[in-house]
């Protein structure tokens, strides 16, 4: 409850809620996370304030997390969903990420990541395609499956069955194209620094999941295996094949490994086979995501890169991990 009753009248009960204001970051910067054109100042964050005040809500003052890219506001309101409409609304197109929270128990102890499209920009079916002339069939796909317009397993298997007979090198050919996302070791690092668990689980093959998490220090990955037989691609996944109840089941027993509460997960992902996992997570987001994945998840990044994840938590720039 934001408000409680007393006997000299309503009066707000302690901040329990956190505004996160996020700019969007520069692209082609590595992990060097600086605010993109927009410039995240006191004039957007006195915006923000003013919504709040203007929906119910009371507000504390603006604590800047990073100058230029990111703050938390404190603020405790009769109707939560109405204070973070009326501040997405004054906020508008401005190239912001905007996320309400609980503020108690925002720092979690278990990060579980996807891979493609997520901790790295490439697709990796569609990498493998462009090698042998088929990116746009097999792109199409990937795009279909990962908003959730066709079944995950079958367009997998689809996708796969065009590699049939391919010599199994193109798949360290693939690999040499991985491109990582912005922030995604600042991102890891830091967290692994402060004592949580890191898991890549991804919906791709273990023959890329391995070499990122290596690259990413990752403590664990696990994903889909591509079957090789006499040195060629047969055009098959070893079953079973890894979907989406599969990857929120990933989020459930890894934290129950650790003694951990759903709670004290995050999760994050941008396709419909993460949607579970999201869901079911303390802090699932929906990263640069497909449209019916982003209207669904808990929060979303929609313009800042993957520290947006450490901004979500609480955390300042200054304790990012290098």
């Amino acid at each position: 409850m934001a408000l409680v009753n007393t006997a000299g009248g309503t009066q707000y009960a302690p901040m329990q809620n956190v505004l996160t204001l996020i700019a969007g970051a520069k692209k082609g910067d590595g992990d060097d996370s600086t605010a993109g054109g927009l410039i995240l100042d006191d004039t957007i964050a006195g915006m923000a304030l003013d919504a709040l005040g203007e929906s119910g809500a009371r507000a504390e003052a603006v604590d800047w997390l990073a100058p230029g890219i990111a703050c938390d506001i404190a603020f405790s309101a009769p109707d939560l969903g109405k204070s973070q409409s009326a501040v997405c609304k004054a906020l508008g197109t401005l190239g912001v990420d905007v996320a309400v929270q609980a503020r108690q128990g925002r720092r979690k102890k278990l990060l579980i990541a996807d891979m493609e499209s997520t901790v790295i920009e490439n697709e990796m079916l569609d990498e493998l395609a462009d090698l042998i002339g088929r990116r746009e069939k097999v792109a199409d796909i990937t795009r279909r499956a990962m908003n959730g317009e066709i079944d995950f397993t079958a367009a997998l298997n689809e996708r796969v069955g065009l590699l049939a007979g391919m010599p199994a090198d193109i798949l360290d050919r693939a690999l040499e194209r991985v491109t990582l996302t912005p922030g995604a070791d600042t991102l890891v690092r830091t967290m692994r620094a402060n004592g949580a668990y890191a898991a890549l689980i991804s919906g791709g093959f273990t023959c890329f999941t391995g070499a990122v998490r290596d690259r990413l220090g990752f403590d664990f990955d696990q994903a889909n295996e591509i079957e090789i037989r006499d040195g060629r691609l047969t055009g098959a996944v070893r079953q079973p094949v890894l979907g989406p109840a599969d990857k929120r089941a990933a989020l459930e027993r890894l934290a129950g490994q650790r003694g951990l509460p759903l709670s004290a997960t995050l999760a994050v992902g941008d396709g419909a086979n993460d949607l579970e996992m999201l869901q079911a997570a303390g802090l699932g987001v929906a990263y640069h995501a497909k449209p019916s994945v982003a209207a669904a998840a808990p929060l979303r990044v929609e313009h800042g890169d993957l520290t947006a994840l450490l901004y979500l938590q609480g955390y300042r720039q200054d304790e990012f991990s290098d």
